[in-house]
């Protein structure tokens, strides 16, 4: 069985509040395009990680896991933007906030460590070809 990913379930968890936060927007806030990008991007970061606990190679996870640290990003900017211009509340933001940079600092990590396994892993590989 395979170990389940922290940062899987933190997005998961992050996604679905995110998917409230799109209805509000929606359907009480009669707002239609803001709340596109936030949705697409606050979906699209645990996607993208499900995507990475498959991938094919080392490099392809280091993609997937790049991919999703900038969704991450861009899913905080339009939170401080929908925040900033009172269409979403406060006390949503402040929730949302610290949940989204938890999640950005943990794939990250997960993004340093695969770039210094791959790199490692190139160092070796031409190490072993120089002694052939």
């Amino acid at each position: 069985m395979k170990a389940k990913s922290i940062v899987a379930e933190k997005s998961f968890e992050f996604a679905k509040g995110i998917i409230e936060v799109y209805k509000h927007l929606k359907f009480d806030r009669k707002e239609f395009e803001l709340s596109k990008q936030l949705v697409k991007s606050g979906t699209s970061i645990g996607a993208n990680i499900e995507e990475a606990l498959g991938a094919q190679s080392d490099r392809d996870f280091l993609s997937k896991i790049s991919i999703s640290y900038k969704e991450a990003r861009e899913c905080k900017y339009w939170i401080r933007l929908l925040s900033e211009t009172d269409l979403l509340p406060v006390d949503q933001s402040k929730k949302l906030i610290p949940q989204i940079d938890e999640i950005s600092r943990m794939l990250a990590s997960t993004q340093f460590t695969m770039q210094k396994k791959i790199s490692k892993q190139k160092t070796n590989s031409y190490l072993k070809t120089q002694d052939a």
